[in-house]
């Protein structure tokens, strides 16, 4: 479901940025593991992005990449199969707004908290 939501969510991207998307690679996770938890991502995180954006790619070493955090997302929406789909698709446009440079002000802004 989540992977069918994600894959749906790229489709319906602008054309440039779709095929720039397409190349990132997407990790579902059921939680943060304990040494995320140990870097400071608290444990209900819904989703994460590491390494460089967009603009620094060529300049930073780790490799881009969005975790979604499966399971949280489903406590979060209380195992309804409707919402989980609409939050894993918020989730996944918010990871990628950090890959594109946005701050948590900026998403914020474009509804995507």
């Amino acid at each position: 479901m989540a992977l069918e939501e994600v894959e749906l969510t790229i489709e319906a991207l602008p054309g440039p940025l779709r095929e720039r998307v397409k190349i990132l690679p997407v990790i579902f996770e059921r939680s943060p593991n304990a040494e995320l938890q140990a870097d400071g991502i608290k444990a209900d995180t819904l989703g994460l992005f590491t390494g460089a954006e967009f603009v620094e790619e060529n300049e930073v070493p780790l490799p881009p990449q969005i975790i979604l955090f499966l399971e949280n997302i489903w406590n979060l929406v209380e195992s309804n199969d409707k919402r989980f789909c609409e939050e894993v698709r918020t989730t996944f446009l918010h990871e990628l707004g950090h890959y594109l440079g946005l701050d948590e002000d900026e998403l914020t802004e474009r509804g995507l908290e």
